[in-house]
């Protein structure tokens, strides 16, 4: 009997099934630059990558497409690829924007939300609970950021919602600066004011909500601002 050795049905070979192969990739080249373990402005070389995964160029060219849209690759005009530097001139503007919507969003959806969001809200915050307890960093950034992003929709305006993603999405590596400015002993602060926010939304304190995602955006910012005015060598490391 023929063995066959396509992407679509599998293979003797281990080679993935059609679609796979891209979200392989993508997989881990997103989890190696939010880790940073692949550092902002470190070049991405497809034939490198092709090699390294074992696949064509066209899955790997669907990996890049892909987290270029969500703003962790960019190309340059010489149509090189490179991990999407970190703009740390415009931390300031970024974090202004950041809080502004941490509040906003979080108000509108004590506002306007409904049981279903609440019950989406709740599994997530869960889940963000369980990879707290893992100690794994990387699912507590990407719980985090759909966690505020459900927290957003349940607000009901549209724009703000689509803008806050972005920002969570551009936010995620910060993230990383976050947690790497404490010990061993990862804090507690973000479970216990997204609990806190839970509550507000729920009781639908707008007032509450307000002054939660304010403290909450407010603590994020001061330890980031802190780990990277500590970290003299930063720039270096980052490639800025």
């Amino acid at each position: 009997m023929v063995e066959h050795d396509d992407e679509e049905t599998g293979s003797t070979g281990g080679r993935p099934k059609r679609g796979l192969g891209a979200a392989t990739a993508y997989a881990v080249l997103k989890r190696e630059i939010l880790d940073l373990t692949m550092a902002p402005g470190t070049p991405v070389d497809e034939v490198g990558l092709t090699e390294r995964f074992g696949m064509s160029r066209t899955p790997i060219r669907e990996a890049l497409v892909k987290l270029a849209g969500e703003g962790l690759v960019v190309t340059l005009a010489n149509r090189a690829t490179i991990v999407a530097p970190l703009d740390l001139l415009g931390l300031p503007q970024f974090f202004d924007a950041l809080t502004l919507m941490y509040r906003v969003t979080t108000r509108l959806a004590a506002a306007n939300r409904t049981d279903g969001d609440l019950a989406t809200i709740r599994v997530l915050q869960a889940g963000y609970a369980d990879a707290f307890a893992a100690r794994d960093v990387s699912a507590m950034i990407e719980v985090n950021r759909d966690f505020h992003a459900a927290i957003a929709r349940a607000g009901r305006n549209g724009y703000f919602a689509e803008l806050f993603e972005r920002l969570l999405d551009e936010g995620r590596r910060l993230l990383r600066f976050y947690y790497s400015s404490f010990d061993e002993t990862l804090p507690r602060a973000f479970l216990d004011e997204h609990e806190e926010m839970v509550a507000a939304v729920e009781a639908q304190d707008i007032a509450r909500a307000d002054r939660v995602a304010a403290a909450h955006a407010d603590q994020i910012v001061r330890q980031i601002q802190a780990y990277i005015a500590q970290d003299r060598r930063l720039n270096a490391d980052l490639r800025l």
